[in-house]
């Protein structure tokens, strides 16, 4: 495939890809399980997920793969059926998260025009898979163009809603939990959250299509991350103060219910906003889950029909086609939430063994100059599965 992509279309893919569920429409669900310390609860996931987003950045240096997950994977624990079943996780993790935005999108949509789901679920994943098809540059530079309309949208919330806010807040309300029970609900947000940082991962698997991929992708990886932290921080402060709680919790589409007070011209062009946000995200999303199948098939580790590549376009379509049919299959048939959740179960889990495979490689490549570099892939590692048991004792205890 074709190196068309340079440091700011990699970010701004990166950015695109994380910022159109956590803000856009998981803020509300969030402040559902942390309340008012909705806030706290994105700080603690962008603390886990930056670890990880550490240990990407060494991995895709040293293996400048496609499917990258499977490969380090692989090359951690030489075990092959290891990066096998990392790699159709992370196709998995693709595919869920595509079809919890689908979702979204068909709850911001409602509020302009009544389409029954099912049609505007089919029809808008069809264009997607559409576009994705159509070529990376274009796909990226339509991803770009939309990923700053996304993040002109968070800083109009920013602006209109924040500046509406009483100067007498208490914003150590937002930031410190009063007792164990609220710190709970706190991780119990976190763990929804952390599904908003999911997006820098995806960005290695386009490594084969990024120009001089190992200075660029790790740069790209943290600008990205650094940038959807803090405009998820500081919107999910906006939020609390803006709504009542039950108000916020119960929205399809939180922003636009945000500004409609202050001004409803500008809650209704959120709401358009929102709609292209999500729309970006489930695009980016079916490039990084064809790509992963791609990147197997080209490796031995997924059967060699994914593997095509059109002579025109040079994408890979076949991988792209399958990967699209089966978002709307799940899209059509699970709700919101349960698929953002299994989305970050699936997630973590992938995280802790990327985490531990780099702590192995650093190992079996060890000099005097790099042993003590250990020490974040094992932090990474216990954050993640920490924050899973976290979510495993909430379900088994409510």
């Amino acid at each position: 495939m074709a190196r068309k992509i340079g440091l700011p279309l990699l970010t701004l893919y990166g950015l695109g890809t994380m910022l159109g569920a956590g803000v856009y429409v998981l803020v509300g669900k969030v402040a559902a399980n942390a309340g008012m310390l909705a806030p706290l609860s994105f700080i603690v996931a962008a603390i886990i997920a930056y670890v990880t987003a550490l240990s990407y950045c060494e991995l895709v240096s040293r293996f400048p793969q496609s499917a990258g997950e499977a490969c380090y994977v692989e090359q951690g624990f030489h075990r092959r059926y290891y990066g096998i079943i990392v790699g159709y996780l992370v196709v998995f993790t693709g595919i869920v998260s595509s079809a919890t935005l689908i979702n979204g999108f068909v709850g911001y949509l409602a509020h302009f025009v009544e389409i029954p789901r099912h049609v505007s679920i089919s029809v808008m994943l069809l264009l997607l898979g559409l576009i994705a098809i159509w070529g990376i540059a274009e796909s990226l530079w339509l991803t770009a163009l939309l990923t700053v309309i996304e993040v002109f949208g968070l800083l109009l919330v920013i602006t209109i809603a924040g500046s509406a806010l009483p100067a007498s807040i208490d914003i150590q309300q937002a930031f410190i939990p009063e007792s164990s029970l609220v710190l709970g609900g706190v991780l119990s947000g976190a763990f929804l959250a952390f599904y908003a940082f999911i997006g820098f991962e995806d960005m290695v698997n386009i490594v084969e299509e990024v120009k001089s991929p190992s200075k660029t992708m790790p740069r790209g990886i943290i600008l990205a991350f650094i940038s959807a932290s803090l405009l998820y921080v500081i919107v999910a402060l906006v939020a609390v103060f803006s709504l009542p709680l039950d108000q916020l919790a119960a929205s399809d589409a939180p922003l636009k219910d945000i500004l409609l007070p202050h001004h409803p011209m500008a809650g209704t062009l959120i709401g358009i906003i929102s709609l292209f946000a999500i729309l970006n995200g489930i695009l980016v999303q079916i490039i990084m889950a064809a790509r992963v199948l791609y990147g197997m098939a080209r490796q031995g580790r997924s059967p060699a029909f994914f593997a095509k590549v059109n002579s025109k376009t040079q994408t890979p379509i076949n991988a792209t086609i399958i990967i699209t049919a089966i978002v709307c299959f799940f899209a059509l048939w699970l709700p919101l939430v349960t698929l953002a959740k299994t989305t970050s179960f699936i997630i973590l889990i992938i995280f802790a063994l990327v985490n531990l495979s780099l702590w192995r490689v650093q190992r079996q490549t060890a000099t005097d100059k790099t042993i003590n570099r250990r020490g974040w892939p094992i932090t990474g590692t216990l954050l993640c599965l920490f924050l899973l048991s976290v979510q495993i004792v909430s379900y088994v205890f409510t």
